[in-house]
């Protein structure tokens, strides 16, 4: 059984620490604000993301960074957009013999890197773990089956999480390609938003299949120029997860695309939902695809709707009247997940 230490105590943060307690680890999590740790410990729960999952008084609740000291693992749950900062004051806590593990999805605004790569930068003195795959919080802190994926660069730093980390209820499988994995949990928010349009707007099955189709070539499309292999996107971080978060009312980023579609501007979606990473991950990855020379469509008109006052009904005519084409007549990357 391992010392673990989660910094964020969100909704995927306290659910991994319920599963975790309860398959016999050392839990505890740390947030930056005391208040919602003194309401979850009063309530017994995280009311505002994850009502109805019992915290165990057991699980340590700190504001202090010094929790680091003496855990085996340092898992992150922490918004994309306060990963570098989170990482940078946690980093004189953690020593080269611990192993950090990012949860998050989505890229940083500016840099536009992947948040293992922030996580390297930070704390250059630790092995950095992705892992990810389709796993609402709402699920995994009740022990619902799901399964995932650990990738790293260190296969030795991957195996440790898989053999540590993984239960009855939570499988973990080991992947060396990090930059697909990645970017198939970063990316599909995007498609999700979309897939909420699509439902807001009131639109059918046949639309959303279609959406999640095409959305997973632009995702492999952006991902195999960015040196991932095409394989990694029909496995759990890719195909996997994009299945679950266009479909599922869990997902935040489904419920503000839904919202916008009935006609809510997407600064007050989001405002509504809370955090939307597809929302800010839009944004990256449309500027990415920009300075890479890669086509992304749907990724192009969902930032025309959420930055330009584009009509959503527009944008799907776009879409839908782009020149014909060859279903695989761009797919290298399909060749290679065939070799």
């Amino acid at each position: 059984m391992a010392n673990i230490t989660i910094l964020g105590s969100g909704g995927f943060g306290i659910g991994l620490a319920v599963m975790l307690h309860k398959h016999g680890h050392h839990i505890t999590v740390w947030s930056k604000f005391q208040k919602e740790l003194d309401d979850i410990r009063k309530n017994g729960e995280q009311v505002q993301k994850l009502p109805g999952v019992v915290i165990p008084p057991e699980i340590g609740l700190s504001a202090s960074l010094e929790c680091i000291r003496g855990s085996d693992l340092v898992l992150f749950g922490i918004p994309s957009s306060f990963v570098r900062s989170v990482a940078r004051e946690a980093s004189p806590y953690i020593t080269s013999d611990m192993v950090v593990v990012n949860t998050g999805k989505g890229l940083e605004e500016g840099s536009m890197k992947l948040l293992s790569e922030v996580l390297t930068e930070e704390i250059p003195q630790a092995a950095i773990v992705v892992l990810t795959g389709p796993s609402h919080a709402e699920e995994v802190g009740r022990c619902i089956s799901t399964a995932v994926v650990a990738a790293s660069k260190s296969a030795a730093a991957a195996a440790y999480v898989q053999e540590t980390l993984s239960n009855q209820c939570f499988r973990i499988y080991e992947n060396d390609d990090i930059v697909g994995c990645e970017l198939g949990g970063a990316l599909k928010n995007i498609i999700a938003l979309c897939a909420g349009i699509c439902d807001g707007l009131g639109y059918g099955d046949n639309t959303k299949a279609a959406l999640m189709t095409r959305g997973i070539h632009e995702i492999a499309r952006l991902g195999v120029a960015m040196g991932a292999r095409a394989a990694t996107f029909s496995g759990l971080a890719g195909i996997g997860d994009l299945i679950v978060t266009c479909t599922s009312m869990h997902s935040r980023n489904r419920r503000a695309g839904i919202l916008i579609g009935e006609g809510v501007k997407p600064e007050d979606a989001v405002k509504q939902v809370g955090t939307v990473e597809g929302y800010f991950c839009c944004h990256v990855a449309y500027k990415l695809a920009q300075q890479m020379g890669v086509d992304m469509p749907i990724t192009e008109q969902l930032y025309h709707v959420l930055f330009e006052g584009s009509d959503v009904r527009d944008a799907l005519g776009k879409l839908m009247s782009r020149p014909s084409r060859h279903e695989n007549e761009e797919c290298s990357y399909l060749r290679d997940m065939m070799n």
